[in-house]
């Protein structure tokens, strides 16, 4: 199945209107999502705070991703992923935890050594604490079940909305800024996701360094032909109408013009040029090549980056972010000559050094303590490979989360025991044991931890996570 194209991969043709507008600048951010843009709120949050989730589309092997170096464990491990195994000596250190990081994420290893940097295991969606008794006896149509298990799309929402039910029409993202009233909508540079949307509002999705923000063809007013045109459609919209859903409609055309022009020219910066921020781009130097950034990844989180250092021009004291990251999908070749090295250790590679690359950033910007990245993906994958050099859909995953509010230098949650139909194990028969965990731990819990320390009370968390409440750990502690 595909996974989202990343927003930096769609073409924009001249003259044509924003990303995802359907014809209309105010279309970025959908209805009632631009009110809030325009007006700071009459009772900011004390202190900046901004989290930025990370998804991974296709599925991220958290096995590979995350290996226990310990004798007995690794053995364990290195049995059953047998030629998918990564070499003890390979991986990239994380102390005396008694884990260690695939080896194409050492740029990861100063983080970690920092103290921000925090991988949380085998997480997923839950409706509530589960055996894998409970699961096997539950009927079709339990609660208990999350829908859909194992797809793309479904699991892909399930993660997005905090939700067992793939029918959730908003994302956990949406639902904790509406909640919170934060000033903006989910601000995304990773394309147009259920996580972002709320009840009233899409989040507001953003093209990549060097694009326009705005109307194609309309930058330069200075030329006569251009303001003469620019002229004439300010006035088509600056009227009134008799019809109600006119007039709606052109009070969010007049605040989509007055957003693009106060964003425009912040969006389209470039590490290249004049005005670029000199703490980021120093951040981001692995990855500045001839004035541009080399990784779509990358150039999502300098984005980002820009964004929060520009936070006055944006607008709030609590900011929420999303950027992805696909091609996790690994059915096949999974692997290249050997376990270190191939497509996955190169997803894993342009992952690591963007967020690392990312985190000095807010380092260098005075900010670490103020922003928490994260990751989220559509599942884990299945402990025994495939015969095509690859790994097939499972549920539970572990993840990482990041910044200087992290209480890194230690892992969170119980790694599966890595026995095949053992108790983390969702089969029984010989057919089915394949190695797909029972999370132990919710989404809900994920999201709650991380929205605690967003400001969010447990009221408010409630609102949000509404499956919150069937889980008497409410709070995970890594920040």
């Amino acid at each position: 199945m595909k996974t989202r194209t990343p927003l930096d991969a769609v073409a924009m043709q001249r003259r044509q209107w924003l990303k995802f507008t359907g014809g209309t600048l105010a279309g970025a951010l959908g209805l009632g999502g631009l009110g809030s843009l325009l007006h700071t709120p009459v009772q900011a949050q004390a202190g900046y705070k901004a989290l930025v989730c990370v998804f991974l589309y296709g599925g991220n092997d958290g096995l590979n991703t995350i290996v226990p170096t310990d004798t007995t464990r690794y053995n364990q491990y290195a049995n059953v992923r047998g030629s998918l195994a990564l070499p003890r000596t390979s991986l990239v250190s994380l102390g005396s935890s008694g884990y260690g990081l695939h080896p194409a994420m050492t740029a990861l290893e100063s983080v970690w050594n920092q103290g921000h940097l925090a991988p949380v295991f085998n997480v997923g969606p839950l409706y509530a604490p589960m055996t894998k008794t409970e699961y096997r006896n539950a009927p079709a149509n339990s609660s208990l079940i999350p829908d859909a298990l194992f797809s793309h799309s479904d699991q892909q929402l399930l993660w997005e909305a905090a939700s067992t039910s793939a029918m959730a029409r908003t994302g956990w993202g949406g639902r904790a800024a509406e909640t919170l009233a934060t000033a903006n909508p989910v601000i995304s540079v990773g394309g147009n996701g259920r996580f972002g949307l709320s009840t009233l509002a899409a989040p507001l999705v953003l093209p990549g360094p060097g694009a326009t923000f705005g109307l194609e063809g309309l930058e330069n007013t200075g030329w006569a032909p251009v303001g003469t045109r620019k002229t004439a459609i300010d006035a088509l919209y600056a009227g009134s109408h008799p019809n109600a859903l006119l007039n709606a409609y052109m009070s969010q055309q007049r605040d989509a013009f007055a957003m693009s022009d106060r964003l425009g020219a912040l969006v389209k910066t470039t590490p290249s040029d004049a005005n670029a921020s000199a703490a980021i781009n120093l951040a981001f130097a692995p990855l500045i090549s001839n004035g541009s950034i080399t990784s779509g990844l990358g150039q999502q989180l300098y984005q980002v980056a820009k964004l929060i250092e520009g936070r006055a021009t944006v607008r709030g004291e609590r900011q929420i972010f999303f950027a992805s990251l696909g091609g996790f999908d690994t059915h096949g070749n999974q692997i290249g000559s050997s376990s270190t090295v191939g497509e996955h250790a190169r997803l894993l590679g342009i992952l690591a050094q963007a967020m690392a690359c990312f985190h000095q950033a807010m380092l260098n910007l005075g900010l670490g303590q103020n922003v928490t990245l994260f990751t989220q993906s559509d599942f884990g994958r299945t402990f025994k490979p495939n015969n095509s050099a690859g790994t097939d859909h499972a549920w539970g995953n572990h993840h990482l989360v990041m910044g200087g509010a992290v209480a890194g230098g230690t892992t969170y949650g119980s790694y599966p025991e890595l026995v095949l139909g053992g108790p983390d194990d969702v089969g029984v028969q010989s057919w089915e044991l394949h190695g797909r965990w029972i999370p132990k731990i919710g989404v809900d819990q994920y999201a709650a931890t991380l929205l605690r320390w967003f400001g969010a009370s447990d009221t408010q968390l409630d609102t949000i996570l509404p499956n919150l409440r069937n889980f008497s750990q409410r709070q995970l502690g890594f920040v």
